[in-house]
């Protein structure tokens, strides 16, 4: 059997399990060490056990969390390690990986760590909570650097066919640069020689005062749309003519708004779960609304009230009459993958709404439009 063989012939194995030694053969060391390791983990998985793909079973692990933080480490790419912890943290709730300190000091900060930490910072300890913390600073400092990149784009100004004297990659006018050099052409070498580059200009856009109201609901399956709502939240705050406001929500509404520009101790406060009533949420971000022609309700939610869906939809129908932008949006997290009641969010979207999923960068896109 030629190298690429048996290396397909591994990957197999492992994928599949003990029962597929019988076709792929055993497996020997660092083969093993991987297959062990992966039996650690989805051999927790009732189904795959049914199936046969792996074991399963219900003894005690030789392996305790942190070595097998340590060998996944060692034994996987990078790519691996964070599909591993994630599904250890998500799908399989082995919350030592954001409790114990031993596992904290190892593991390195991530998306799905961060809502392991959001999801387990009450069970713990002053010690170990200033320990996760440091993941929440270091995942919110990502967020932050990637939004804020992607708010400057949408409040930059929209682009002119004008001229600009200022040299800029992000304004480069390809087609004019081409037209101003075609004399330099060298056929022979089948090279554009540039000798005067073109840019665009931008137009610069004139700011009144506006309010951008984010509800968000904080039930426990809204976790990715919290983190992303307060960093957003914390990226629109500084920019001129522009106020705005936080409210998390479950059955009780919490206004954040005085703690937007700590993203990381916004979240260290919210308290996940509970019910939903997204009706209450909805009166109460009314209320705040000072213009209404110069507003923004974005209610961030799966939609599954546990309230009054009459008084919702009434609250909601009345914004959209006085003039203000309604928008309820389904997920507000890096892929925007909706996941919501349909039949309310089309009531929502009778009443006047614009009903959808954004990422936070289209939120920031939506919201530069509307100032323009």
């Amino acid at each position: 059997m030629t190298d690429p063989e048996k290396n397909d012939m591994e990957r197999w194995r492992l994928i599949l399990g003990e029962p597929a030694s019988r076709c792929a053969g055993a497996l020997q060391g660092d083969a093993a060490q991987r297959d062990a390791a992966l039996e650690w983990l989805y051999g927790r998985d009732p189904e795959l056990a049914e199936r046969g793909v792996r074991k399963g079973g219900t003894e005690d692990s030789v392996l305790q969390t942190v070595d097998w933080l340590d060998q996944v480490h060692l034994l996987f790419p990078r790519e691996t390690i964070e599909r591993l912890e994630r599904d250890a943290v998500e799908r399989y709730e082995i919350t030592d990986i954001v409790t114990d300190p031993d596992v904290l000091q190892r593991i390195e900060p991530n998306p799905a760590l961060l809502r392991a930490v959001l999801r387990t910072k009450h069970l713990m300890n002053p010690a170990v909570l200033a320990m996760a913390r440091k993941i929440v600073e270091a995942v919110v400092r990502q967020l932050m650097e990637k939004l804020k990149t992607e708010v400057r784009q949408a409040f930059s100004g929209t682009r002119s066919r004008r001229p600009s004297i200022h040299r800029n990659s992000r304004n480069f006018d390809f087609r004019a640069t081409i037209r101003a050099n075609l004399q330099r052409y060298q056929p022979e070498e089948r090279k554009l020689s540039i000798e005067h580059a073109k840019f665009f200009s931008r137009t610069r856009k004139h700011v009144e005062q506006w309010q951008v109201i984010l509800l968000v609901d904080q039930s426990g399956s809204m976790t990715g749309s919290v983190i992303h709502s307060a960093v957003t939240a914390a990226c629109l705050w500084s920019l001129p003519g522009l106020k705005t406001h936080l409210i998390a929500f479950d059955t009780n509404v919490v206004d954040l708004t005085s703690d937007v520009t700590d993203p990381v101790e916004l979240l260290m406060k919210v308290q996940l779960g509970g019910g939903t009533d997204i009706a209450k949420a909805t009166a109460y971000g009314a209320s705040l609304v000072d213009s209404p022609r110069r507003a923004i309700v974005a209610l961030i939610s799966d939609f599954y009230e546990g309230g009054n869906e009459e008084h919702l939809v009434r609250t909601v129908k009345n914004l959209c009459e006085q003039g203000t932008h309604v928008l309820c949006l389904a997920a507000l997290d890096e892929e925007a993958n909706p996941d919501y009641d349909r039949r309310l969010g089309q009531r929502l979207a009778n009443a006047g709404a614009h009903v959808g999923a954004m990422t936070p960068g289209q939120l920031a896109e939506f919201v530069a439009e509307k100032l323009a």
